[in-house]
């Protein structure tokens, strides 16, 4: 086996459990008991697809996938702490989450 062989037969298998973790993750944002589950789901989400991006970027020998990534990752960083400000302030209110 030679290093490209391995390194596609690693991306690939990458893949498959990403795709199996983002399945598992989706079950756990629709089940979700409160806000917060639902919050820390959707930023899994993100950091799966992140991973999900690397790992096609990989496959594909495409570089501009790595600037889409990080692009993504910037994006979820910040909505992930809009969302924490907003839980945090809608349990300061006293309302129903």
């Amino acid at each position: 086996m030679t290093g490209t062989m391995a390194v596609t037969l690693a991306a690939q298998v990458a893949l498959g459990l990403l795709i199996v973790a983002m399945l598992l993750v989706i079950v756990r944002l629709i089940r979700g008991p409160n806000l917060g589950d639902r919050i820390l789901a959707l930023d899994t989400i993100m950091l799966l697809s992140i991973g999900f991006i690397a790992a096609i970027a990989v496959l594909t020998g495409f570089s501009l996938y790595i600037d889409i990534a990080i692009a993504i990752a910037l994006v979820g960083f910040l909505s992930t702490i809009a969302l924490a400000r907003y839980l945090l302030s809608s349990a300061g209110k006293g309302t129903p989450r």
